[in-house]
C-alpha cells in the first residue's frame, strides 16, 4: 500500500511538473527579457524533481509488479515499459540537447533570432511529443488494458 502510494505520489509529482511547461514558457514569452531565466527554471524543475521522479518511478513500479506477482510479460506492461524507454532516450539524447541550444541562440540572439526560433519550434513539438507518450503509459497504468 505504502508503496502505491509512493508510486502515485511520483507520477503526480512528475506529469505535474512536465505539464507546467507549456504555462511557463507562455508567461515567458509574453516577457521575452525574462524568457531565458524561464526556460533555465524548467530546464531546473526538470533536473531536480521531474526526471528523478520519473527514475523513482520505474523502481518503484517495478518493486509493485514484483511484489504482486504482476508478470513483466503482460501487454499493457511491455507496452507501457517500451514507451517509459522510448520517452527517456528521446528526452536524453534529442530533447536534452535541443534544449539547450534553444537556450543558448536565445541568449545570443533573442526572441526573433532564426535559429531561436528553430529550435524554440523543435522544443515544443518534442514537448507535444513527449507529453503524449507519457500520458498513454498513465493510462496504461490506469486501465490496465489486456
Amino acid at each position: 500500500m505504502l508503496l502505491r502510494f509512493a508510486h502515485v505520489l511520483l507520477a503526480i509529482v512528475a506529469i505535474g511538473a512536465n505539464l507546467t511547461y507549456a504555462l511557463w514558457l507562455r508567461i515567458g514569452e509574453r516577457d521575452p527579457e525574462h524568457l531565458a531565466y524561464t526556460i533555465r527554471g524548467i530546464r531546473a524543475i526538470d533536473r531536480h524533481v521531474a526526471n528523478p521522479a520519473y527514475g523513482l518511478l520505474f523502481v518503484t513500479g517495478l518493486a509493485m509488479a514484483f511484489v504482486n506477482g504482476i508478470p513483466l510479460t503482460q501487454g499493457w506492461l511491455v507496452a507501457a515499459l517500451a514507451l517509459y524507454v522510448a520517452a527517456a532516450l528521446v528526452g536524453y539524447f534529442v530533447f536534452g540537447p535541443v534544449v539547450r541550444r534553444e537556450l543558448a541562440a536565445l541568449e545570443r540572439g533573442g526572441v526573433d533570432d532564426p535559429e531561436y526560433l528553430r529550435f524554440r519550434g523543435r522544443a515544443r513539438r518534442l514537448g507535444i511529443l513527449t507529453t503524449t507518450v507519457v500520458l498513454i503509459i498513465l493510462a496504461l497504468m490506469v486501465t490496465k488494458p489486456v
